[in-house]
Protein backbone atom coordinates (compact mmCIF):
# COMPACT_ATOMS: atom_id res chain seq x y z
CA UNK A 1 0.00 0.00 0.00
CA UNK A 2 1.88 3.01 -0.89
CA UNK A 3 1.49 6.29 1.15
CA UNK A 4 0.94 9.13 -1.07
CA UNK A 5 0.51 11.63 1.84
CA UNK A 6 1.07 12.47 5.82
CA UNK A 7 -0.48 15.02 7.84
CA UNK A 8 -1.80 15.62 10.97
CA UNK A 9 -1.55 12.29 12.16
CA UNK A 10 -3.53 11.28 9.00
CA UNK A 11 -2.00 8.45 6.51
CA UNK A 12 -2.80 9.10 2.56
CA UNK A 13 -2.68 5.73 0.80
CA UNK A 14 -3.55 4.64 -2.45
CA UNK A 15 -3.59 0.58 -3.79
CA UNK A 16 -1.98 -0.76 -6.96
CA UNK A 17 -5.29 -2.09 -9.25
CA UNK A 18 -7.62 -0.89 -6.75
CA UNK A 19 -11.32 -1.10 -7.55
CA UNK A 20 -13.46 2.00 -9.10
CA UNK A 21 -14.53 3.65 -8.45
CA UNK A 22 -10.98 5.95 -7.73
CA UNK A 23 -10.67 6.93 -4.21
CA UNK A 24 -8.25 6.37 -1.44
CA UNK A 25 -7.67 5.16 1.59
CA UNK A 26 -6.97 7.65 4.85
CA UNK A 27 -6.01 6.18 7.99
CA UNK A 28 -5.98 7.76 11.42
CA UNK A 29 -5.84 6.24 15.08
CA UNK A 30 -7.25 3.09 14.42
CA UNK A 31 -10.22 4.47 12.05
CA UNK A 32 -9.71 4.41 8.38
CA UNK A 33 -12.22 5.37 5.58
CA UNK A 34 -12.10 5.37 1.37
CA UNK A 35 -12.69 9.02 0.15
CA UNK A 36 -13.67 9.55 -3.55
CA UNK A 37 -11.93 12.63 -5.17
CA UNK A 38 -14.47 14.78 -4.71
CA UNK A 39 -14.77 14.45 -0.96
CA UNK A 40 -16.93 11.59 -0.61
CA UNK A 41 -16.63 9.06 1.71
CA UNK A 42 -17.33 5.74 0.41
CA UNK A 43 -16.50 3.39 3.32
CA UNK A 44 -15.50 3.37 7.08
CA UNK A 45 -15.10 6.28 9.21
CA UNK A 46 -13.07 8.86 10.59
CA UNK A 47 -13.40 11.66 13.62
CA UNK A 48 -14.99 14.80 12.32
CA UNK A 49 -11.92 16.80 12.09
CA UNK A 50 -9.53 14.36 10.68
CA UNK A 51 -12.31 14.32 7.61
CA UNK A 52 -12.46 17.76 7.24
CA UNK A 53 -8.89 17.84 6.81
CA UNK A 54 -8.62 15.42 4.22
CA UNK A 55 -11.42 16.84 2.40
CA UNK A 56 -9.53 20.33 2.64
CA UNK A 57 -6.89 18.39 1.65
CA UNK A 58 -8.51 16.96 -1.46
CA UNK A 59 -9.76 20.08 -2.38
CA UNK A 60 -6.06 21.16 -3.15
CA UNK A 61 -4.81 18.01 -4.19
CA UNK A 62 -7.54 16.68 -6.79
CA UNK A 63 -5.68 17.23 -10.18
CA UNK A 64 -2.66 15.29 -8.43
CA UNK A 65 -4.80 12.01 -6.72
CA UNK A 66 -5.95 11.76 -10.45
CA UNK A 67 -2.85 10.84 -11.58
CA UNK A 68 -1.94 9.25 -9.14
CA UNK A 69 -5.08 6.43 -9.81
CA UNK A 70 -3.99 6.60 -13.42
CA UNK A 71 -0.57 5.75 -12.36
CA UNK A 72 -1.53 3.02 -9.88
CA UNK A 73 -3.89 1.22 -12.55
CA UNK A 74 -0.71 1.00 -14.81
CA UNK A 75 1.47 -0.42 -12.26
CA UNK A 76 3.87 2.74 -12.03
CA UNK A 77 4.97 3.86 -9.23
CA UNK A 78 2.89 6.56 -7.28
CA UNK A 79 4.12 9.91 -6.80
CA UNK A 80 3.66 11.67 -3.46
CA UNK A 81 1.70 14.51 -2.93
CA UNK A 82 2.29 17.70 -0.17
CA UNK A 83 0.72 17.70 3.07
CA UNK A 84 -1.98 19.73 4.10
CA UNK A 85 -0.19 22.74 5.73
Amino acid sequence: MPVISRFYGILIAMYFNDHNPPHFHAKYSGYEALFDFDGVVLDGELPRRACTFVQEWIDIHKVELEENWSRARAGEPLNPIDPLE
